[in-house]
């Protein structure tokens, strides 16, 4: 049994992949992609991560949207897909991810015994607000905060000092939740008590930083948080 992480006073998510996800776009679009939707939702979240890796290295932010877009624009190519309409329809339904079939339950928990709770994350303001209204988790959630500020990307420390300054808690009483197994490393060697949500199995990542606790998914969080 994992224990119980003590004295931890907000739930701080990251979204994409973690609340939200980030297949269900081409996933929705398949009767146009065919069998290239798989292969086209992969590679457009691998380009999408590596854009924002890049971008902050060579100090050249743009924000999460165009990162977004850029993305796929590769993706497309690489996969040999052309058509501008499908490439307007795919990044429209980026806005409507679906949430994972676990996120509004545990958000439901989290509220009613009053534990605070927020997104951390790359995405743009726009594009966050908007995935959490139509997953119908907009009220659950004490804030939305997103790198814009800072023009740069997870995993920066800063990225991190930011969740610590805007809900005023330090990083220790901070349970960080992700998917993605890179921003568990640099959540962790900041500072904050991770919870590795791995969906899929993934290996460790091989960097500094440990989770506190692994689980398959977002409805293990209550009890690990003690509500």
């Amino acid at each position: 049994m994992t224990q119980q992480i003590p004295d931890i006073a907000v739930c701080v998510f990251d979204a994409y992949g973690t609340l939200f996800d980030v297949t269900a776009a081409a996933a929705r679009l398949r009767s146009k992609l065919g069998d290239k939707a798989g292969q086209l939702a992969d590679l457009w979240r691998r380009k999408q991560l590596e854009y924002t890796w890049l971008r902050s290295l060579m100090g050249r932010y743009e924000d999460f949207w165009q990162v977004t877009s850029d993305s796929l624009g590769y993706a497309m190519e690489a996969v040999g897909i052309s058509d501008p309409s499908i490439r307007a329809q795919l990044m429209q339904l980026y806005l409507t991810l679906d949430a994972y079939p676990e996120t509004k339950a545990t958000l439901e928990r989290l509220k009613a015994a009053k534990m605070q709770t927020a997104i951390l994350s790359n995405g743009t303001q726009t594009m966050l607000v908007s995935a959490a209204k139509h997953a119908q988790i907009y009220p659950l959630l004490d804030q939305i905060l997103t790198v814009e500020p800072l023009a740069t990307y997870k995993p920066n420390p800063a990225v991190y000092q930011l969740a610590c300054d805007k809900l005023g808690v330090p990083a220790a009483r901070i349970c960080y939740l992700s998917s993605n197994a890179w921003d568990v490393a640099g959540a962790s060697a900041f500072g904050f008590r991770v919870v590795w949500i791995n969906r899929f199995g993934q290996p460790r990542e091989v960097l500094p930083g440990e989770p506190f606790a692994m689980v398959k998914s977002l409805d293990a969080l209550p009890a690990l948080v003690g509500v």
